[in-house]
């Protein structure tokens, strides 16, 4: 059964005064008033900590009664920072199935009610327990990566500040971004230093906020072409490299088989940026460039909105924000808009007839690739 993208919503991200249920009511509400309020016998919700976050658990009931769904089928599912895709692809095997017809997919996070040292905490759990035992965060392993890269292919660490000063470019376009003044290079480099290489400006920020879609047996702009995820090891240490995710390989070609195209055949992408150097790992990842070509692609304007391959429109995790629970689903839901025409002021030049989302759980350890596209006639 072919399926699609036939409505999206998603709300303003940053710091909200609202509760995570609100938040993940807010986007669904919209989601469901561009579908004209069709039924919908499916709710799946994506979050990644809602317990230790918000103190919201059970979610699935709440976020159904608030929206009026009354006695539909709901699950939850969690996959660290990728929870908003994963629940995505679990929405449309199930409608894919013939057991649903219309899926309500919601995802979100709560962040800001925490101090931010408890914030990277639960963030840390995603890590390997060896890990987590010996104080590693996500920034300073994040940071491990960026060193190894930028040595590996002698690039210069100005390619980092590339990567933030182009996504705060294109958050400045997007209505719902947590970040809409862009900065300079200057601004970049001279921010507070993190874990070096990487500064503050290089990294995501806490944020709060929700995504929502409804996927469909239909067709249209946003078919659902192909749909690809793996995992790796948790421990970096057991990994053969540091400078590619192996699961996002793996994922890409997955999706692009189930897609049966190619990455020459995607006009664009939404690439999980939420460390600068990840951009530039994730977009060779994907095969959009070769290996350790990912720096001179954002240096030489080929990832900007009017380059051959746009990334990041949006504004991308390091300027929309990184609610975690979220980042994945929002990342599928401006892909749509995207292709439906619905993208306002963050419209391509180009009107693509195809994208991709890539999304990233816990450190590379559990990646998704969905490719969306014109899913043309339907079967009989």
């Amino acid at each position: 059964m072919k399926v699609a993208v036939s409505s999206t919503g998603v709300g303003r991200f940053g710091k909200r005064k609202e509760g995570l249920v609100e938040l993940l009511c807010e986007a669904g509400r919209e989601a469901l008033d561009g579908l004209g309020r069709k039924p919908v016998d499916l709710l799946v919700v994506g979050h990644m900590a809602g317990g230790p976050l918000a103190h919201v658990e059970n979610t699935v009931a709440k976020v159904a009664d608030r929206l009026g769904l009354d006695a539909g089928a709901g699950f939850r599912i969690e996959a660290a920072s990728a929870s908003g895709a994963a629940a995505f692809h679990a929405a449309v095997g199930m409608v894919r199935s013939g057991r649903y017809d219309r899926a309500l997919v919601v995802a979100g996070e709560k962040m800001t009610d925490l101090p931010n040292a408890e914030v990277t905490k639960v963030l840390a759990g995603s890590l390997a327990p060896t890990e987590e035992a010996h104080g590693a965060t996500m920034p300073a392993l994040a940071a491990l990566v960026a060193g190894r890269y930028l040595d590996r292919y002698r690039a210069d660490a100005s390619a980092l500040d590339q990567v933030t000063t182009q996504a705060r470019a294109a958050a400045a376009r997007n209505p719902n971004a947590q970040f809409r003044t862009p900065v300079t290079v200057e601004e970049v480099r001279s921010s507070r230093a993190i874990a070096l290489p990487l500064r503050l400006l290089h990294c995501s920020a806490i944020s709060d906020g929700a995504a929502a879609v409804v996927v469909e047996g239909t067709t249209g702009a946003a078919g659902v072409l192909g749909l690809g995820q793996a995992t790796d090891h948790v421990e970096l240490v057991e990994r053969p490299e540091l400078t590619s995710f192996r699961a996002t390989r793996v994922a890409s070609q997955r999706a692009f088989e189930e897609a049966r195209k190619t990455i020459q055949e995607v006009d664009f992408a939404e690439l999980h940026d939420a460390f600068a150097p990840f951009a530039l790992i994730d977009l060779e990842d994907v095969g959009a460039v070769g290996a350790g070509e990912g720096a001179a692609a954002f240096r030489n304007g080929s990832t900007s909105p009017d380059g051959p391959f746009p990334v990041n429109p949006s504004g991308g995790i390091l300027g929309r924000g990184h609610p975690v629970g979220a980042s994945g689903l929002v990342q599928i839901a401006e892909v749509a808009r995207q292709l439906r025409g619905e993208a306002g002021p963050m419209a391509l030049p180009k009107p693509p007839r195809r994208g991709l989302a890539q999304s990233i759980g816990g450190l590379g350890s559990h990646n998704f690739v969905t490719i969306l596209g014109n899913s043309g006639a339907a079967r009989p």
